[in-house]
């Protein structure tokens, strides 16, 4: 039984749950982080009053909700969250929420703010898609409003250019940085070492102060809105119980919606509506959020034996459901974008699934393009319509999450009775962007503080 309306149903994730997003906050307790000119500087999370210039600039936030179809008696629906075409990923939602709060600081204080992320990919893309409208919609001036991005060598070909970087002006004053250490997450500890150590500075000497954003809660409260999106969509009902599936790395998506669940039930919106089980899906690169769910531990040791086959050059194992059945390597990175180990947000994950049902799979590439033609099939005519030849395809959120909905279904591990629920949280193909060089390689915090004050 299927509890989706035929006809697509779009929103505006921001704009259309404004207040859902504020009461969030007020739940989360969240608030501003210390002074400018320190290392914990974070503004309020204050939002400024919807004016048309604001509504300009949240108008790409926009998500979609339609019926993918249904396979082996479940029905899949699907939450795209792609519909941003200057990121094409969920990321669009926290990081115009992020530059919002950035700009109702700097017009109540007059201070200005460089934002600084690390990120595999998809943060530093949406941040700076974020800076770059919230400038073209003139809430800010450029001087005011900046942005740093810190990213490995491994994710290079996913930087697009954009308006920060056709303007020469525009480049210099928000760098993109190329981290040229041999471990990806090592961004996240530099980039912190960083702002450590020059935040003081950059506030006395250069007027800004510096944000490394960070942090959980930036991206909770818009990943509520989620829930509410669901309610008014197609809100699941007691006939039809739901698993909610999700390519995950820290599972963000997963558990902001959550936030979003409680937000609605406290305010008696939710009534009626069960709370889903999470479907975790995740690739052998970083399968630790499922490692720790299944086994409680995020040692590889917990990994099922493969067997490799001369013949094919491929690896199998038949003893565990929850991982690739076949890989062309054990240890494979699927996409660089997950790359973040033993991540602090599993004990909460692992909780919820307690409470209310769900599991964890992983995928490779190899179950991925096996199951590609029913995908592509699936999202023909939607703005994440895949490219005929999966090699042309860079990011592959949408295609492991349905894979892994695909492969638990065939495989016993969802319960009958189950729609499906898929958080379309990215997908981008080869000719959606031209790739943008890096400003700057760095491995030290004297080479980012070069690139970010050096000139100013």
């Amino acid at each position: 039984m299927l509890t989706t309306a035929t006809v697509p149903v779009t929103r505006n994730l921001i704009v259309d749950y404004y207040e859902v997003i504020a009461a969030a906050v007020e739940r989360l307790g969240a608030g501003p982080g210390g002074p400018a000119g320190t290392a914990a500087f974070a503004p309020g999370f204050d939002l400024p009053a919807l004016t048309d210039e604001v509504r300009q600039f949240f108008a790409a936030a926009t998500a979609t909700w339609r019926e993918l179809g249904a396979h082996g008696g479940h029905g899949v629906q699907f939450m795209d969250l792609t519909g941003n075409p200057g990121t094409h990923t969920t990321k669009t939602f926290p990081s115009m929420l992020i530059v919002a709060r950035a700009v109702e600081h700097i017009r109540c204080t007059g201070e200005s703010i460089c934002i600084f992320t690390p990120t595999s990919a998809n943060k530093g893309i949406a941040l700076r898609d974020a800076v770059g409208r919230a400038i073209a919609a003139k809430l800010v001036a450029p001087e005011q409003l900046r942005v740093v991005v810190l990213a490995p060598g491994s994710t290079r070909h996913k930087f697009r250019r954009d308006p920060l970087s056709a303007d020469a002006a525009l480049r210099a004053a928000n760098p993109l940085l190329r981290f040229a250490g041999d471990e990806p997450e090592g961004v996240k500890a530099l980039g912190r070492a960083f702002v450590d150590a020059y935040a003081q500075q950059a506030y006395d000497k250069h007027g800004t102060a510096l944000w490394f954003s960070l942090a959980l809660p930036n991206y909770l409260v818009a990943d509520a809105a989620r829930a509410a999106f669901e309610l008014d969509a197609a809100p699941a009902i007691a006939a039809a119980p739901r698993w909610h599936a999700h390519a995950v790395s820290s599972a963000f998506g997963l558990l902001g919606y959550n936030l979003g669940r409680d937000v609605l039930e406290d305010s008696g919106r939710a009534d009626g509506s069960p709370r889903p089980g999470f479907l975790l899906v995740q690739h052998l690169g970083t399968p630790d959020m499922v490692l720790n769910l299944r086994h409680g531990s995020f040692s590889r040791d917990r990994l099922p034996a493969y067997r490799r086959d001369t013949a094919t050059g491929l690896w199998s194992q038949d003893a565990d459901p929850h991982f690739p059945a076949v890989t062309a390597d054990p240890g494979e990175v699927l996409d660089p974008t997950f790359y973040t180990h033993q991540p602090v947000t599993s004990p909460a994950m692992n909780d919820l699934i307690a409470r209310h049902g769900g599991d964890g799979i992983t995928v490779s590439r190899h179950e991925c393009v096996a199951r590609y033609p029913q995908l592509r099939d699936w999202l023909r005519g939607t703005l994440c319509e895949l490219p005929a030849d999966p090699s042309d395809l860079r990011e592959w959120s949408i295609v492991m999450a349905l894979t892994g909905v695909l492969n638990a279904i065939d495989r016993g591990l969802v319960p009958a009775g189950r729609e499906i629920v898929v958080h379309g949280s990215g997908s981008y193909r080869d000719d959606d962007y031209a790739v943008c060089e890096p400003d700057a390689e760095v491995s030290t915090v004297e080479e980012i503080a070069a690139a970010v004050l050096g000139g100013r």
